[in-house]
C-alpha cells in the first residue's frame, strides 16, 4: 500500500547470506577416481528421482563433471544403477 505522500514504505534491511566457494571433489583429493564400476561414489552426484546433479549445485570442475556424467550413463546401460529409483516413479 503507498503512502500518503506518494514515497514508499520502508523494508528492513535484507540479510546477506554468504555463500562458501564450492571445490571439485576429484581435484582437492586424488584418491578418489570416477568409474562407473563404482555405484557408491557416483549416487552421491544423482538425485533421488535419478537425474545427475548439475555442475553448480555439485561443484566439479567441467573436466571432472563430463567424467562424472559418462560414468553415470555407463553404470546405467550395463545395470549397475538404475535410471529412475524408487521414489522418483
Amino acid at each position: 500500500m503507498a503512502a500518503p505522500n506518494g514515497e514508499r514504505p520502508s523494508r528492513p534491511p535484507q540479510k546477506r547470506f554468504f555463500h562458501r566457494k564450492k571445490f571439485c571433489r576429484f581435484c582437492t583429493d586424488s584418491n578418489i577416481k570416477i568409474d562407473y564400476k563404482n555405484p557408491i561414489i557416483l549416487n552421491n552426484f544423482v538425485t533421488e528421482r535419478g537425474k545427475i546433479m548439475p555442475r553448480r549445485i555439485t561443484g566439479n570442475c567441467a573436466y571432472h563433471q563430463r567424467e562424472l556424467t559418462v560414468a553415470i550413463k555407463r553404470a546405467r546401460s550395463i545395470a549397475i544403477m538404475p535410471f529412475v529409483t524408487a521414489e522418483g516413479r
